[in-house]
């Protein structure tokens, strides 16, 4: 599959063993480099020593399978296929299993005042692995396993580490090396996140200027039209503004992919503007208004029911006032119309006739979301709606999704 995203570039998924999907690629390629180079001090320490073993035979051919091991795990790791629990498993057991050999090879006190047989530096290579695969939790443990074997091997452990220090290197090798690469797939994602944003944001403004070109521009001419023309045309051309205006709530309204435990943002202008038009006006700043997404929808969707009952109930061509206030930590959204306003007990008696428009709609969408919704009006003195949020999701709180919200509403 290969995914294009605009301006940043091209990305090529093939097999998941492969180095285009593996984030830490770069990290087993220099681990092999790492292998290679302790092969080479292994071996020199082989032909320095080897005289000094016990049996210098079974030590030539442990050092045969060391060889076979090195060669056999770079070919797969560099090809990707070693890259998995089952093959590091085996390649701990496997130096394990060498540093012990050093007490069958060699005297115990050759053991107890040498480095163990395979060396340090070789058997590093599976604390490495382990800690590229799994972190630097796994890393340590790993390292801890090795320096077990080691112990073993020498027939005790030497609690001061100031003369022999090798638990302390291999645990800050599993510790590094795990964290670099916990580091490099966080890194990973977040980068086909900042593709796929972008990929998406170059395609809504593709479709935005041919949807601005032809069909936004033929309703608005039907629009203006018709309302000159009057008569049923006006009915033709009120369909076509309502028409525009839905459009270009389409193409202003930014759907980002969410990453888990980092909830987007959005611009709540951008999912007001919209909603502007002959008999709405928008207030709002100068600035950016960002609000946790699910959050800006489910607050659009309350204006939107409120502008909604402004237009059947306000009164023939009443106007209706929209203001965005960013607060810091909040954000306060006020509709306020000039129309007959809303007879003392006409709200309690709404609810009890079953229409639920504004208890549910408004109140409860809002209360939902950890805000209050107020409102003032009187009859002869027009509506105004207060509704005020916090710019963040505390946690769930949102429910019911604005589409299902849209469905089930009726107003007041």
């Amino acid at each position: 599959m290969t995914y294009r995203p605009g301006r940043l570039g091209s990305l090529t998924r093939r097999d998941a063993t492969t180095d285009d999907a593996d984030p830490v690629a770069p990290m087993w390629r220099a681990a092999q480099v790492f292998r290679l180079l302790s092969y080479i001090y292994a071996l020199g320490f082989q032909l320095a020593v080897f005289g000094d073993y016990d049996r210098v035979a079974w030590s030539w051919f442990l050092f045969a399978i060391l060889t076979f091991w090195t060669g056999v795990s770079t070919i797969l790791y560099l090809k990707g296929t070693g890259r998995r629990w089952l093959w590091v498993g085996i390649e701990l057991v496997v130096v394990c299993a060498l540093i012990v050999a050093t007490r069958f090879i060699a005297s115990p006190d050759w053991a107890a005042s040498n480095q163990s047989f395979p060396t340090t530096l070789w058997a590093t290579n599976a604390v490495v692995s382990a800690a590229i695969l799994g972190g630097p939790l796994i890393g340590a443990a790993f390292g801890l396993a090795v320096r077990v074997a080691s112990a073993v091997a020498k027939g005790g452990y030497d609690l001061n580490v100031g003369r022999d220090a090798t638990v302390v290197v291999l645990l800050a090798v599993g510790v590094g090396v795990g964290l670099a690469s916990v580091t490099a797939r966080r890194n990973h994602v977040r980068i086909e996140q900042a593709m796929r944003v972008a990929a998406a944001a170059d395609e809504r403004a593709r479709l935005s200027r041919q949807v601005h070109d032809g069909v936004l521009q033929v309703l608005a001419l039907i629009s203006r039209r018709g309302s000159e023309i009057g008569g049923e045309t006006a009915q033709l051309a009120e369909l076509a503004g309502q028409q525009e205006r839905s459009l270009r709530r389409l193409i202003a309204d930014i759907e980002p992919a969410l990453v888990p435990g980092e909830p987007a943002e959005i611009d709540l202008r951008m999912l007001l503007r919209p909603h502007a038009g002959d008999l709405v006006t928008i207030s709002e700043p100068g600035e950016p208004v960002p609000v946790d997404h699910r959050l800006a929808v489910e607050l659009e969707a309350a204006v939107v029911n409120a502008l909604e009952n402004v237009r059947l109930h306000a009164g023939p061509g009443v106007r209706a006032y929209v203001l965005i206030e960013d607060l810091g930590e909040q954000v306060v959204v006020s509709i306020r119309d000039d129309g007959r306003g809303i007879a003392e007990g006409r709200l309690s008696q709404a609810v009890a006739e079953g229409r639920m428009g504004v208890s549910e709609s408004i109140v409860a969408r809002i209360e939902a979301l950890g805000g209050t919704a107020r409102l003032d009006t009187a009859p002869g003195e027009g509506t105004e709606w207060e509704l005020e949020v916090s710019k963040r999701m505390a946690g769930g709180n949102a429910s019911r999704s604005a589409d299902d919200q849209r469905r089930g509403s009726a107003h007041a």
